[in-house]
């Protein structure tokens, strides 16, 4: 617990922490008033994230779920990627790994606290898109019953509580991203060069699964899964998608951060 209260106090100590948790208390607001501003008519029924967008008009409670098709792709992402490479470059990049490697500790505990910290970082900033998305659709639409996407009505409990689960699911996939990030941050130490890497690796991938030529690499990808907590919005939910998704996370996870305890457990603190 001493390497986790260390991790969260140097990231309440920076500044960038902050911005990136306004930046994601801000666009549920750009959302609202963007949806409150237009005009136009409602477009043809969709599945997925256009239609989220336009019910918004009818329920506030929308703009925490269109907040989240918004930002699954690339705010979200580039957070993840930025906090997980701070963990061991950041500190290289700064001097101060090599003093904390210098103590007594285990440095498997040191990874698992830093990768730890990195997604509390994350599920703060979720936390703060939901809590903006209700204040900014409640105080304009207000929060009503949810249609769900299979025609059915849902109380405003109901309601939240697939709001908090959606969440929940994207923080585990943010948190495959969290581990590539942290891998390549044992790579190198510099944090630029690992959250570019990151975030190339993570632009190619969906790059890859928009083509359908590589139809056959999607159910591999991360990338893919990320929208599959729209599933939760259908009664009766389709488990599919969601049971293929939480296992390609967790392989992603597993994979990535084998690869940075075995990379940092043998790093050499003194180059």
């Amino acid at each position: 617990m001493g390497h986790v209260r260390r991790e969260l106090i140097k990231i309440l100590y920076q500044k960038r922490t902050y911005f990136g948790w306004a930046g994601l208390f801000i666009v549920p607001f750009l959302i609202t008033v963007a949806m409150r501003l237009s005009s136009e008519g409602p477009p043809p029924p969709e599945q997925g994230g256009p239609q989220f967008f336009e019910l918004i008009r009818l329920n506030g409670s929308y703009v925490a779920v269109g907040s989240l098709v918004a930002l699954v792709t690339f705010l979200l992402p580039l957070l993840a990627a930025m906090s997980g490479s701070q963990t061991i470059a950041g500190e290289a990049e700064n001097g101060t790994l090599r003093t904390v490697l210098m103590q007594p500790v285990k440095r498997g505990a040191v990874l698992a606290a830093k990768w730890l910290v990195a997604n509390i970082y994350i599920a703060i900033g979720l936390v703060i898109l939901a809590v903006g998305s209700l204040i900014a659709g409640g105080s304009i639409y207000g929060l009503k019953p949810m249609m769900l996407l299979t025609g059915q009505t849902v109380g405003v409990g109901q309601s939240l509580l697939l709001v908090f689960v959606s969440y929940c699911f994207v923080l585990l996939a943010m948190a495959t991203v969290v581990s590539l990030a942290v891998f390549f941050s044992t790579l190198t130490n510099s944090s630029l060069t690992a959250v570019a890497t990151a975030l190339v690796l993570v632009i190619i991938m969906l790059v890859l699964g928009s083509l359908n030529v590589f139809d056959f690499l999607r159910p591999y990808l991360f990338t893919h899964h990320f929208d599959a907590w729209i599933n939760f919005f259908r009664s009766p939910v389709d488990w599919g998608p969601l049971r293929d998704a939480f296992l390609n996370f967790a392989v992603w996870i597993v994979v990535t951060m084998a690869a940075a305890w075995f990379r940092f457990t043998r790093k050499d603190i003194l180059s």
